[in-house]
């Protein structure tokens, strides 16, 4: 029933959930790039900037306004969508997967934020909006790649743990090498697994090169569980414990709301020397 419901519903909200990866990036695109290109490239910066009305009240009526709508819509998709997949979220115990947790609770707000800034720096660089919204893309795109592998895993230290392997786990992996290596380990409790150790014995010696061990794999595939599973396998597993998934998520949230505050800055510093 439970891998049932994953199956009905799973694809549809990884695609609600790409979409909403995709909100930050469009705000960013098509908010934030042609803020203030859209007056340099029309010549009415001339007139707007000489009014009463100084550059920075300008800039931080605009931004704040534009920064407000797009986080409070990306905030109240990333809601709705939590909230109605929270049974499959629940089932699949996977919320540290890069996907679920970018496209989950406070998160995406962050990106919304961010994705403003970098938009409206790029658009006073390059005082063009085409290219403004090139390198918008580009960036954002980079960063929402590099986190989740070069920074997220940095907010605390992983802690080591002991698994024993079953059979019914080895059922469960996506691959089982003939050294021992495995991949797809599901740790119950929902933990991030950072990385996996080869097939361990009660000594904690890998197994991957002794006789019995490749005996059991040259078996049948329903008959290797059994088989492995008779040998009192475990595993040491690197991971950040469940119940470091909110404080993940507040570190990212804060994260990307400094460097769209650093951007901002950079742009009311930028906006008051000339720009065309």
């Amino acid at each position: 029933m439970l891998s049932s419901l994953t199956d009905d519903y799973g694809a549809a909200y990884d695609v609600a959930g790409y979409l909403l990866v995709a909100v930050p990036g469009v705000v960013g695109l098509f908010w934030g790039a042609p803020l203030v290109t859209r007056e340099l490239e029309a010549g009415t910066h001339r007139l707007v900037w000489n009014q009463s009305v100084t550059r920075g009240r300008w800039l931080a009526v605009k931004l704040g306004l534009v920064a407000l709508v797009g986080m409070t819509l990306t905030g109240l998709y990333s809601l709705l969508l939590t909230w109605s997949a929270a049974r499959v979220d629940l089932v699949t115990e996977n919320r540290f997967q890069p996907l679920l947790f970018a496209s989950r609770n406070i998160a995406p707000i962050g990106y919304a934020a961010f994705a403003l800034a970098l938009g409206t720096t790029a658009g006073l660089l390059l005082r063009r909006t085409v290219p403004a919204m090139a390198v918008t893309l580009t960036v954002f795109a980079v960063v929402q790649v590099l986190v989740p592998f070069a920074v997220r895993p940095y907010y605390a230290s992983p802690v080591t743990a002991t698994m024993p392997v079953t059979a019914q786990t080895i059922r469960d992996l996506s691959m089982i090498g003939h050294y021992g290596k495995i991949e797809g380990l599901t740790v119950p409790g929902g933990p991030w697994v950072v990385s996996t150790s080869p097939l361990l014995d009660a000594a904690g010696d890998e197994v991957g090169h002794t006789d019995w061990y490749q005996d059991c794999v040259s078996k049948g595939l329903d008959d290797i569980p059994g088989c492995l599973a008779e040998g009192d396998l475990h595993v040491e597993v690197t991971e950040h414990p469940a119940d470091r998934y909110w404080t993940f998520q507040w570190y990212e949230t804060f994260l990307f709301l400094a460097l769209g505050a650093l951007l901002a800055g950079l742009c009311f510093r930028r906006i008051q020397g000339p720009v065309g």
